[in-house]
């Protein structure tokens, strides 16, 4: 359990660390979108590379990516019933920050460190499925709510497969299931890299940490709060009693439902025309809150 904490309060530290530098001008905001597009485009894809290469990937958890999208849909269709009778805005918004996981930025440093490439790999499935959704699908759904933007095939492809981890998921998913290995010498490189990922990926959170409640946003944002972790607990308790995966992976799951809003959630607010500062604030909130639910499940799981 002491290694647990340890290794829980160290996550912290680091993005206490980013937004006290952030605070003191060391960092400015143009350094986090710096930072996010080398976890995004360098550090993750090798973090995400050097786990499928250590491990043999079992056909059967490709439902994985199945859940992963299941997960997000479920999710959007109780943003738009939670605000059926508001507008098409305020349906859009629910929509898009009620869904999404974050998991390349936060939950996979958090299984990279304590699971190992087994625990990371499901947490990639998972993510692969996530990702049609978080980095481009849940947005053209949103828009056309929102009438903002007509949904075409070729937009969505394009949102989808524009995004370099998800790439990544799907070139490995292909590579594992063809029993393709890399050469040492490119496996040796990205677990160098790799190792960086978790450091980057809290100090990016850090930097971009804000916290901007104003009173006539407090009820909403607590209500969605409630709602996105009332969910998660329901998937949860789904994932652990009733899928027939091994023990390991039915614990990852139950780590990866209790993870933060997508970080790209308050980007595709502004796009949809939402309240970006509503956005930015819940999508903080649920990075603090995460911290503590998920550092528990696994002092918990540690115990066990």
């Amino acid at each position: 359990m002491g290694i647990v904490l340890m290794k829980a309060a160290s996550f912290v530290m680091i993005i206490v660390l980013g937004y006290l530098l952030k605070r003191i001008g060391f960092f400015k905001q143009a350094d986090f979108n710096l930072i996010s597009r080398m976890v995004l485009n360098i550090t993750l894809p090798c973090a995400v590379i050097t786990s499928f290469e250590e491990l043999s990937l079992e056909t059967s958890l490709l439902i994985l990516v199945g859940i992963g999208v299941v997960c997000n849909l479920v999710m959007i269709g109780t943003g738009y019933m939670v605000s059926r009778r508001r507008t098409h805005t305020e349906k859009a918004f629910n929509m898009i920050n009620f869904s999404g996981y974050n998991i390349g930025c936060f939950t996979l440093p958090y299984v990279q460190n304590f699971l190992g490439p087994a625990g990371v790999v499901a947490t990639c499935l998972f993510d692969a499925g996530n990702s049609v959704l978080c980095t481009g699908g849940t947005y053209s759904i949103a828009s056309a709510v929102a009438n903002k933007e007509k949904t075409t095939v070729a937009s969505f492809l394009k949102k989808m497969f524009s995004s370099v981890p998800m790439d990544t998921y799907l070139i490995m998913l292909a590579l594992s299931l063809l029993h393709i290995t890399l050469p040492k010498g490119v496996t040796s490189f990205t677990g160098i890299v790799g190792q960086a990922n978790g450091f980057l990926a809290m100090l990016m959170i850090g930097i971009g940490f804000e916290l901007q409640l104003e009173k006539s946003q407090v009820a909403k944002i607590l209500k969605a709060i409630m709602i996105r972790y009332g969910m998660a607990v329901l998937f949860a308790a789904g994932f652990y009693f009733l899928l027939p995966l091994p023990l390991e992976v039915r614990l990852v799951l139950v780590l990866i439902a209790f993870a933060p809003i997508s970080a790209v959630c308050t980007a595709f607010t502004q796009k949809c025309g939402g309240n970006v500062a509503m956005s930015s604030t819940l999508n903080s909130l649920s990075i603090l809150i995460s911290i503590v639910l998920m550092t528990s499940l696994m002092v918990m799981l540690n115990m066990a």
